[in-house]
């Protein structure tokens, strides 16, 4: 049973709209979605809301720690609410998947995401979910950093809303414990 969506991105307007804050734009949606909306909490490093889905209470959490020291934020959270890492499901970009595809996974590596890398590093385990949205890899001779704090192209932000919008579907059953029906249907 998922009690707490992460969304990972960089706070600011300057990456507001680039690939990288696919995350945050995941939770912001799902916010509005509740009616609900953001506050900044110090002691928790970052902006949480709290909604209603499907009956249960689901904590929404956007790290302000700047992507590469977002276990800071989550380590937090979770510690002040006495949550296991299996009921953490981190909303993130996947260089790995073109645009609009959208995957849910248990455990692994970081595969070079230094959010995920960081949220290993605090929590000392891999055993958290991941809703992984595909951006596609770099062009060639553009470097992944430059890539990832760029904005998208409108057939590719068109691509990610409707990733967005599949992986919303499926949170009424994250939240229920419906997580091995949810995996078989969305990674199919």
């Amino acid at each position: 049973m998922i009690k707490l969506v992460v969304g990972l991105g960089n706070p600011g307007r300057q990456y507001e709209k680039t690939r990288h804050n696919a995350g945050f734009l995941f939770v912001d949606y799902l916010a509005r979605e509740c009616g609900v909306a953001f506050t900044e909490v110090a002691r928790f490093f970052g902006e949480v809301a709290e909604c209603k889905v499907a009956s249960e209470k689901l904590l929404l959490l956007k790290p302000a720690t700047f992507m590469n020291r977002s276990g800071q934020s989550v380590g937090a959270l979770l510690k002040y609410y006495k949550l296991q890492p299996e009921q953490l499901l981190v909303v993130h970009d996947e260089l790995d998947f073109n645009p609009g595809v959208v995957k849910l996974k248990k455990d692994g590596g970081h595969a070079g995401h230094n959010g995920l890398r960081d949220i290993i590093a605090h929590l000392g385990t891999k055993d958290f979910y991941r809703l992984r949205l595909g951006i596609g890899r770099p062009p060639a001779g553009k470097a992944v950093a430059e890539f990832v704090l760029s904005a998208p192209s409108r057939q590719e932000s068109d691509l990610l809303d409707a990733a967005i919008k599949t992986g919303l579907d499926f949170v009424p059953q994250l939240a229920a414990g419906e997580i091995d029906a949810v995996m078989n249907r969305i990674n199919a």
